[in-house]
């Protein structure tokens, strides 16, 4: 009997430690999310009563009248299937979907950590372009992204990513992304799978000090999001370029931006710059035949933008120069400058300058709580004028912001 007792525990013993080699890895489930609501106010008409002046123009519809409005309503939800896995999902039914934007699924990623340092990242997701592209909505200095920020950092896309990150974490450490998108962003804002075989090249490569400092470069190479067989040449008229020549250019797309961010003290600095071809931007290649939507093939842009912003107690000042000029190189097809008119001057040469006031319930948490009042004013050069006015037109907004991150 005793015999039998001392195998039966040798065997429960053995039947233990192969449990515990074993442990079953206990998946784990996040709930976050970011509510905004929004009251903007038009310092004149000019912004719901005049016409839009040029076509480049990017002021957010949000801004064309005087209303409350739900700007953003974020559920994610998150977590880890093993330890090396997991998975992210984000939607946002503040918006209103339509061809140009399908569905209110915004972000799902799926996450491999194959070795220490190193995640493949695959699925819908924000394109590795920008500084604020890759800041969190609820961590913006301002209630609204820059031109830039909304226009090249804000744009998701499906695809998949690698990054490897080396160095001292918390002293100085780099982290290099790479990657390849459908680069359908125009036609679905990159809720869609590709119309053609070709990809988006992107590259990322970021550097920071300690929490301070963080800067780096990044760049996209791209283009057109049509299906071959479906892209029609567009036309620049009799003195531009061939149809031949718009079809063999693809409507080719790059940037090429760097940064430089600084967080302490109470101070929160950030400057960018980001140039290249506009492309599919404002295509030369279309569905059905019309006038190219870029006065040039290899039109140029460029985009800068410094903030600044001192954080005392629950009290944040803030202020920014924000530049977007969508034909850097001022060229055109023909002899008459065809941004100038008889109603005035739309050269797509824009600035924004804000000023902002934040307050946070808690400073500790500042993003989990807060109110701001934001100061927009623009160049007055993208709105034609209405009967009783002359030459371009603009407008200035008030925005007040109330958020809560959870």
């Amino acid at each position: 009997m005793n015999r039998v007792l001392t195998r039966l525990s040798l065997v429960c013993l053995a039947a233990g430690s192969l449990a515990a080699q074993e442990k079953v890895f206990t998946p784990t489930i996040k709930f976050s999310g970011l509510l905004q609501a929004w009251y903007t106010q038009m310092l004149d008409s000019n912004l719901r009563l005049n016409s839009t002046g040029s076509t480049y123009s990017n002021v957010s519809s949000n801004f064309k009248e005087n209303t409350f409005a739900i700007r953003r309503a974020e559920i994610k939800l998150s977590g880890d299937i093993l330890p090396n896995v997991s998975w992210e999902a984000m939607i946002d039914p503040s918006i209103s979907t339509s061809a140009s934007n399908p569905s209110i699924l915004q972000d799902m990623a799926i996450v491999y950590k194959p070795a220490a340092g190193l995640e493949v990242k695959v699925g819908q997701f924000k394109g590795y372009q920008t500084l604020e592209g890759m800041t969190s909505s609820a961590d913006l200095m301002f209630a609204e992204r820059s031109m830039m920020g909304v226009r090249f950092g804000d744009k998701r896309d499906r695809g998949i990513i690698g990054t490897y990150s080396f160095g001292d974490p918390k002293g100085f450490r780099s982290k290099l992304s790479a990657g390849f998108f459908n680069g359908n962003t125009q036609f679905s804002a990159g809720k869609s799978n590709d119309l053609n075989a070709m990809k988006d090249l992107v590259l990322r490569l970021e550097f920071f000090q300690g929490s301070a400092h963080n800067f780096g470069l990044y760049t996209l190479q791209g283009s057109t999001d049509l299906k071959d067989s479906s892209a029609v040449s567009l036309s620049f008229g009799a003195s531009g370029a061939t149809a031949a020549a718009v079809k063999e250019n693809k409507d080719k797309t790059s940037d090429l931006g760097a940064f430089y961010a600084y967080r302490n003290h109470g101070w929160r600095l950030e400057a960018e710059y980001i140039t290249g071809l506009v492309g599919r931007l404002f295509p030369s290649l279309g569905t059905a035949a019309g006038t190219a939507k870029r006065q040039h093939l290899d039109q140029k842009f460029t985009s800068t933008v410094l903030s600044a912003s001192y954080t005392t107690g629950k009290h944040t000042f803030g202020g920014r120069y924000d530049l977007m000029n969508w034909n850097s190189g001022d060229d055109w097809y023909g002899t008459t400058n065809p941004y100038k008119t008889v109603s005035g001057d739309f050269t797509p040469k824009f600035t924004e300058i804000t000023a902002g006031y934040a307050y946070a319930f808690n400073p500790a948490k500042y993003k989990a709580a807060n109110i701001r009042l934001n100061y927009i004013n623009r160049s007055k050069n993208f709105l034609s004028p209405r009967p009783g006015q002359t030459g371009e037109q603009g407008g200035d907004t008030l925005v007040l912001s109330f958020q809560i991150a959870y």
